[in-house]
């Protein structure tokens, strides 16, 4: 499989389907370690619908779990975890810089930073252009 994934190949990476599969391209850097994910913000998102609907935003609990899901991505690339889901364990350190609204490129950047046993941390950070949008740090359990 390359490195560049589509939608079809990160359909059979993780197990997240519409609406909730919040990456529509991956840039698999070094599996297990690092890579880069886009999502296509579009006026057509579910969430628009409540999330305003006078003022459309991308709600940023959406934005941390688009990073989390490239972090996935990343983390089953490598052989060692392929087959095995990777859940939140908790969140540290987000902070929010700009609003992500339809028409917006969502490109996300995710290392993972420490792996022991079947905890690990992966560090995101989300931008519009070469604007930051989110950064934080994720930890996850690996069943």
């Amino acid at each position: 499989m390359s490195n560049f994934l589509d939608i079809k190949q990160i359909q059979e990476i993780i197990p997240h389907r519409y609406p909730f599969l919040l990456v529509d391209k991956a840039h698999i850097i070094i599996p297990g370690e690092k890579g880069i994910g886009y999502k296509n913000v579009s006026i057509g998102e579910p969430f628009f619908q409540g999330h305003f609907p006078k003022e459309p935003i991308m709600p940023g609990v959406l934005i941390i779990e688009a990073m989390a899901q490239v972090g996935a991505i990343v983390l089953l690339m490598e052989q060692k975890f392929q087959g095995k889901t990777p859940y939140f364990a908790g969140i540290n350190k987000v902070r929010f810089k700009r609003k992500v609204v339809p028409g917006d490129m969502l490109k996300m950047e995710v290392e993972i930073i420490k792996i022991r046993g079947n905890i690990g941390i992966g560090k995101g950070t989300a931008y519009v252009e070469d604007e930051l949008a989110c950064e934080g740090e994720f930890l996850f359990a690996i069943n």
